[in-house]
């Protein structure tokens, strides 16, 4: 549990002041913070979840198979088409850098 002087120092050390009633809502957020911040550290770490101990199962890849989502180039011409102005196979656009970067 934190005391009011954590707060204070707390302050302190940030540099700021605080009224009573200020100090008073720090100190209840903190310690709503703290608490959580505990409960974290009670749960199981990456490196326990993949060495498969009980109750770790949750852990697992839900990524699709590595395969060609659509075939390559089919919609190259309509996206393409949207385009102000191109080259061939390429957008077209103004050149905003110069040469040199000076």
């Amino acid at each position: 549990m934190l005391e009011r002087k954590d707060i204070d120092n707390l302050a302190n050390l940030a540099r700021i002041a605080l009224s009573e009633s200020e100090k008073d809502k720090l100190q209840k957020d903190m310690e709503s913070i703290l608490g959580y911040v505990g409960e974290l550290q009670n749960a199981p770490s990456y490196a326990e979840a993949s060495e498969g101990k009980p109750g770790n199962h949750y852990l697992r890849n839900v990524m699709r198979e590595d395969e060609e989502p659509f075939v390559a180039g089919v919609n190259t011409e309509i996206i393409l088409s949207q385009a102000p102005k191109r080259k061939g196979d390429y957008y077209v656009v103004k050149k905003i850098l110069g040469d040199s970067l000076t």
